[in-house]
């Protein structure tokens, strides 16, 4: 019999880890074994220490490539919102880096890693597509990070777009030295100095992405177009709301001594000082079923937004994972149709 966390995360997430590309029969044998919260990770790195064989006995290049590609995804999940033990956290963290990478290198010509000196450290970025194409900032919630969104990626790309998936603060390898700041501007300002993109810029993101991303376009204004996906209008908000889980993993990443911290500084990511600023196009995407971020959250934007569309699905959960053949070719759309309206 599993325990609280480890069914709080098989209920929670289970859609997530499918939709972004972890094959279900390896979800279902991975949790099967796991009873303790402490277990969880070492279960989700023998799975990926699997896949990584299986890169490495490959004969081509593709299946090679696919195989980092299940290793990556499968230490991510390792340790998502694994924070009992932080070295092993981190340790399994470089090695979803690595197998990324390896995976990148072996599938997609284009990609190129991107490492961009901040605050006296760096944020790190997965760069992909055509260079003279609009680009696509792909922005993680509190949780995700560049590492799951290969297939997310492939979204935009199929459309003609490049992507730049960023680990910014209290993000991923960013997270080992950043924590999270509500001004998450900043970040992104110094990402699209260090590019200097030709074409136009959107961005998108999901969960507290969903709140980064917004809170990133109305302060920078080299973003044309923005989307979020289950965000937060105040994470504080929140609080009370998220799963115990969740609460751990920002406390650890808000780099906060105690919950009650904790809970001050989620009070601290508020879109009410900036959300008039933010004049660009904005789509605002949820589900009704939402379990994390209430829906009203992700309204509370479009509403208060001079320029923003809303829409809510209402068979919906946490990001519409239940329903990626939904939400994800309606983002895509119309990412893709608002940058090449602006040249």
């Amino acid at each position: 019999m599993p325990d609280r966390r480890v069914q709080a995360a098989i209920d929670n997430w289970a859609p997530r880890f499918v939709t972004n590309g972890v094959d279900f029969n390896d979800f279902r044998r991975t949790t099967s074994r796991i009873e303790t919260w402490e277990e969880w990770l070492p279960a989700w790195v023998e799975t990926a220490d699997e896949h990584r064989a299986l890169a490495e006995a490959a004969t081509s290049e593709v299946s090679a490539g696919e195989a980092y590609v299940r290793a990556a995804l499968a230490y991510h999940f390792a340790k998502f919102v694994w924070v009992v033990d932080v070295d092993r956290n981190h340790e399994t963290t470089r090695k979803a880096i690595d197998a990324l990478c390896e995976g990148l290198r072996r599938l997609d010509r284009s990609a190129e890693r991107i490492e961009i000196p901040f605050d006296g450290a760096k944020l790190a970025g997965n760069l992909r597509g055509p260079r003279d194409a609009p680009l696509v900032l792909l922005i993680p919630g509190l949780d995700s990070t560049k590492e799951e969104f290969f297939h997310w990626e492939d979204v935009f790309l199929r459309r003609g777009l490049a992507t730049l998936s960023l680990d910014g603060p209290g993000q991923g390898e960013a997270g080992f030295s950043l924590h999270i700041r509500p001004d998450y501007e900043v970040a992104v300002s110094a990402a699209l100095d260090a590019l200097s993109w030709p074409a136009a810029v959107g961005a998108v993101g999901v969960s507290l992405g969903g709140y980064y991303a917004p809170r990133a376009a109305a302060g920078e204004l080299r973003i044309r177009a923005v989307a979020g996906v289950s965000g937060p209008f105040n994470f504080g908000e929140c609080w009370d709301g998220l799963p115990p889980l969740t609460r751990e993993t920002f406390e650890h990443h808000a780099g906060a001594g105690s919950e009650n911290e904790a809970r001050e500084r989620a009070h601290e990511l508020d879109l009410a000082p900036v959300i008039g600023d933010l004049e660009q196009p904005a789509l605002l995407v949820t589900g009704k079923l939402d379990r994390i971020i209430p829906p009203e959250q992700t309204e509370r934007i479009a509403h208060e937004a001079p320029n923003a569309a809303f829409v809510v699905f209402d068979d919906g959960n946490h990001v519409c994972n239940n329903i990626p053949y939904k939400y994800r070719p309606l983002v895509a759309d119309w990412l893709a149709e608002r940058l090449r309206d602006v040249g």
